[in-house]
């Protein structure tokens, strides 16, 4: 067998704990980032900053664009990047440094004041930050089918890793606000704030880049027409049925974080509200990753994950039609229910994808993680991007103004954006995944084919 498309050399049978919670930290760190951008910067911007809602929206649409052309590019680079740190470490180290400087830049207000200024400001740093980002994430991403080729094993490792994301949720849930009110000027408080978040991410991403051993490979493969790998992958109903899926709770999921704040402030008038319902949001998560994993070994990775999002589905319509008219008390309740469902974002996702990985190897035999984890960010930061504008969009057209007592109009505008707007992203991704064509019995063929190619 040609030594450029050789498999890698995987840990045998389960991995080791280290392995795991070493693999999983990173992500600590990365929803961290996911939360301060969904649930903070659009306020941030409007509110602190003062930059129009419109804009506001249209400039971090461009950053997200910006942010998805990236993606792909990186994911392409470090398949083909050959250290002796392995493949995709050396990305992260760079990126994990930056990130804590631009996060920093990214949560300061600038001097001045005009509108065109502060627009041209918002979307220039705001690409710096999210390229920055992609040197740790998409690498990070890409090592996941690395590390096991174990069907369950994969959604344990994912486990890990995304209980390290829901408390780097429920740190930036839990932290950022009274970060912000320590010293006596706002200002000086998102400056600190962003310090702070930018820290951890940097420390959590260090973690994972001198603690977790890259499988060995081959020379790298000969250079291929990045447009024509992509658009081989793009091409496989596999990867399709479960990546489109995936960008469209995404695009949900992003727009009711930029909303919820927006609804505590204005419709409950308790800002810290907010706070308590998120951790009731994400508290509930954590408590039920491991019971989807359990529940997926029985059922199946999709059936688990369109339970799990038709659950998150019913609740934030449930908050649409009531949560207005109840005390606040019982958002928590709300929050807590659709925590159960939103757990299976979290997981199955994340241990859908290396599924395919390996069905494409089994097809063609060549190993592109990189491509495949590229794409998937790619469209996930569309699928931002398109939310974070329809945010910004909805709230200029229903009438917001930022500090002042809102119109009823704008108030049914910020309750669309937590309810009936993303529940129609959600069910489309439910009906599209129904489609997605990996079993656990189509798996085994897939590894079967595996070591039939890797023999000859």
């Amino acid at each position: 067998m040609n030594e450029t498309s050789r498999s890698p050399v995987y840990y045998d049978g389960k991995l080791p704990l280290w392995t795991k919670v070493g693999f999983g930290i990173c992500d600590l760190g990365g929803n961290l980032f996911f939360t301060m951008m969904g649930f903070y910067l659009l306020f941030f911007m409007t509110d602190l900053v003062g930059l129009a809602a419109g804009l506001a929206g249209t400039a971090l649409m461009l950053g997200k664009i910006w942010d998805a052309v990236t993606d792909p590019t990186v994911g392409y680079l470090s398949d083909r990047t050959r250290t002796r740190w392995g493949r995709r470490r050396p990305y992260m180290f760079v990126g994990s440094l930056l990130l804590f400087i631009m996060m920093i830049v990214m949560f300061s207000k600038p001097s001045y004041s005009g509108q065109w200024q502060l627009f041209a400001w918002a979307a220039i740093t705001y690409c710096l930050l999210c390229t920055v980002y992609t040197l740790v994430n998409i690498p990070y991403g890409a090592l996941t089918p690395e590390l096991t080729r174990d069907y369950n094993e994969r959604t344990v490792l994912n486990a890990f890793r995304m209980s390290s994301a829901v408390v780097g949720t429920l740190l930036g849930a839990g932290l950022v606000l009274p970060i912000v009110s320590m010293p006596d000027d706002p200002v000086a408080g998102w400056q600190l704030a962003g310090a702070v978040m930018g820290a951890i991410m940097m420390v959590t991403g260090l973690i994972t880049v001198f603690t977790v051993k890259e499988p060995r490979h081959g020379e790298a493969p000969p250079p291929q027409n990045i447009f024509k790998s992509y658009a081989q992958v793009l091409g496989m109903k596999a990867f399709l049925t479960c990546l489109i899926p995936w960008t469209l709770h995404i695009t949900g999921i992003t727009i009711i974080q930029g909303a919820l704040l927006y609804y505590f402030v204005y419709l409950y008038g308790d800002e810290m509200g907010f706070q308590l319902a998120l951790v009731a949001l994400l508290v509930s998560a954590m408590i039920f990753i491991p019971v989807w994993t359990v529940i997926s070994k029985r059922i199946g990775k999709k059936l688990s994950y369109n339970s799990g999002m038709l659950i998150l589905t019913a609740s934030v319509l449930v908050f649409f039609f009531i949560g207005h008219r109840v005390p606040m008390e019982t958002s928590y309740l709300i929050m807590a229910v659709a925590g159960f469902g939103f757990a299976t974002q979290y997981v199955m996702p994340y241990a859908i994808v290396p599924d395919v990985v390996e069905y494409d190897y089994a097809e063609n035999g060549v190993r592109r993680e990189g491509v495949f984890y590229g794409l998937w960010t790619f469209t996930s930061k569309v699928g931002q991007a398109l939310a974070i504008a329809l945010s910004g969009w909805t709230l200029s057209a229903f009438g917001y103004v930022p500090d002042l007592p809102q119109t009823e109009l704008a108030l049914l505008g910020i309750r669309l954006l937590c309810g009936p707007i993303p529940a129609v992203f959600f069910f489309a991704g439910i009906i599209i995944l129904s489609f997605y064509p990996i079993t656990r019995d189509r798996y085994e063929e897939i590894l079967k084919k595996i070591a039939l190619r890797d023999a000859n």
